[in-house]
């Protein structure tokens, strides 16, 4: 349990936080590139500025978090909840989505997505 943590700037690149519950904890600008966050609970987590690039997020739960900005290139989002997200500038790229819930995201013309992908209307 990380609940509101203080991991700012952390270097935690392959870290296993696997189900950890995050909920309000401060990650801003931490690098968690690669990291096990499967099944994790960030709901209302400060990711600004986070690299995730690579980062194992299927079946964690980002609803409402503002993902502005963060890189998660090559992430795996599948089945992640992304509901009410701030996808605006976010790098998206290479990241699987499959089964992800975006209903309420809002993202910009500077949001990066992975080739092919449609983001929802």
């Amino acid at each position: 349990n990380l609940t509101e943590a203080n991991l700012t700037e952390a270097n935690r690149t392959d870290a296993d936080l696997g189900r950890a519950n995050l909920s309000g904890a401060d990650l801003s600008g931490a690098n968690l590139g690669r990291a096990d966050l499967s099944g994790a609970y960030l709901a209302g987590a400060d990711l600004s500025g986070a690299r995730l690039a690579g980062a194992d997020l299927h079946f964690a739960d980002l609803s409402g978090v503002d993902l502005s900005g963060v890189d998660l290139s090559g992430a795996d989002l599948r089945h992640a909840n992304l509901t009410d997200t701030n996808l605006t500038d976010t790098d998206l790229a290479g990241a699987d989505l499959s089964g992800a819930r975006l209903a309420g995201a809002a993202w910009d013309e500077d949001t990066r997505w992975p080739a092919g992908f449609t983001p929802p209307e």
